[in-house]
């Protein structure tokens, strides 16, 4: 039988949604043992995510309309 056939897969739970106002915001992944290192995440369109721990970040309506 080929390794984890029959394993259940681990419940990880949806990612945390984050609705923010600026198009640049910063990860660390939360506070405790969950934590990464700081990364910056540039939101092009409505949102993006983390790489490191899956959070997503939605840009607020009309957030994020200025140039700065």
């Amino acid at each position: 039988m080929p390794f984890g056939a029959n394993m259940p897969l681990p419940d990880v739970g949806s990612p945390e949604v984050f609705y923010v106002d600026d198009r640049v915001v910063a990860c660390d992944g939360g506070d405790g043992g969950g934590g990464h290192p700081r990364v910056w995440l540039r939101i092009e369109q409505r949102q993006t995510f983390c790489p490191w721990c899956s959070r997503i970040f939605v840009l607020n309506d009309g957030a994020g309309d200025s140039d700065h």
